[in-house]
């Protein structure tokens, strides 16, 4: 098992930055691959970004892509979704997801984010 951890939401006004954090722990040697996840009230979970633990594979949704930028530090198993320009459209809560070598298996409970015109 995979335990995930998510901190740093919050409420930050429109433009202004915020940076999650996902502590993982138990078995992170199982995992390919990180992710973050938001859902918005009344809508579904969507893709944020995902990352591979080697850094070297990141990938965005469009609505984010320019803005946002997930990162890791293996050494402390330790995953991070930087966000710059944030928009109303933003709000939500955030979780973090650990990938298996088929799907995202893991998830933590959530943060939530909240973004003030």
């Amino acid at each position: 098992q995979v335990q995930l951890v998510e901190s740093g939401g919050g409420l930050v006004q429109v433009g202004g930055s915020l940076r999650l954090s996902c502590a993982a722990s138990g078995r992170t040697g199982s995992t390919y691959a990180m992710g973050w996840f938001r859902q918005a009230p009344g809508k579904e979970r969507e893709f944020v970004a995902t990352i591979n633990w080697s850094g070297t594979g990141t990938y965005y949704a469009d609505s984010v892509k320019g803005r946002f930028t997930i990162s890791t530090d293996n050494a402390k198993n330790m995953v991070y979704l930087q966000m710059n320009s944030l928009k109303p459209d933003d709000a939500a809560v955030y979780y973090c997801a650990a990938r298996d070598i088929s799907v995202f298996r893991y998830w933590g409970q959530g943060t939530q984010v909240t973004v003030s015109s």
